[in-house]
């Protein structure tokens, strides 16, 4: 029977070497590798039963706890990107004024943390940043099904939401029933803005008006 046998400083050398072709699959991770799409909605909605929506014109920008409305080129990617998607799924662009069924905010969040959060808490504070009055319904509250939810936010975050404004008028509340957080490295360039609003509409069929 033959037997083979490696030296043991030949048997070091091979272990390194092929050591030092293993991937980390950090370091290889490329920037598409790195996004993640997360959808969540108030499984009591009817999507179907809206037929029209507004979009703010301005996107809010959440900078560790301070609050502003900006408008950049990659922002009015963004919202340009949600009105494409909202009118391929039968939804009818109206302006706010109008008496929306939908009213769509888009949000940049800049925050380093990692936790577990109440989704009441966490919009309270991040969806909340825009006025109800904004919708035409001073004095309402934002008011979200979810219970919690384990987030990170390390580099900036864009997060896009659907709020029920149709119901706001016997509820006299607004609820948010579908929310589309992006984050991973690269989110922030307008040339990518279409296919991460995009991945997030097909991580959501039931979008779709009747």
């Amino acid at each position: 029977m033959r037997k083979s046998m490696i030296l043991p400083g030949l048997a070091a050398l091979i272990m390194l070497v092929a050591a030092s072709c293993t991937k980390d699959p950090l370091k290889d991770m490329t920037a598409e590798d790195s996004r993640i799409y997360i959808t969540n909605y108030d499984s009591t909605a009817n999507f179907g039963s809206y037929k029209t929506f507004s979009i703010a014109d301005s996107v809010a920008v959440i900078d560790n706890g301070r609050a502003t409305k900006e408008i950049t080129p990659t922002d009015q990617a963004y919202l340009d990107a949600v009105k494409k998607y909202m009118q391929q799924q039968g939804y009818v662009l109206v302006n706010k004024s109008q008496s929306p069924d939908l009213g769509m905010n888009v949000s940049r969040i800049y925050r380093t943390s990692t936790g577990v959060i109440s989704y009441p808490d966490y919009w309270g504070y991040y969806g909340g940043y825009w006025d109800p009055y904004y919708w035409g319904y001073p004095g309402y509250g934002y008011y979200v099904p979810y219970s919690y939810a384990v987030y990170s936010v390390t580099e900036g975050a864009i997060s896009v939401d659907m709020l029920d404004l149709k119901s706001a008028k016997t509820t006299n509340k607004i609820s948010i029933i579908w929310t589309g957080p992006i984050r991973g490295s690269g989110i922030l360039n307008a040339s990518v803005a279409d296919s991460q609003v995009k991945a997030l509409f097909d991580q959501s069929p039931y979008i779709k008006a009747n």
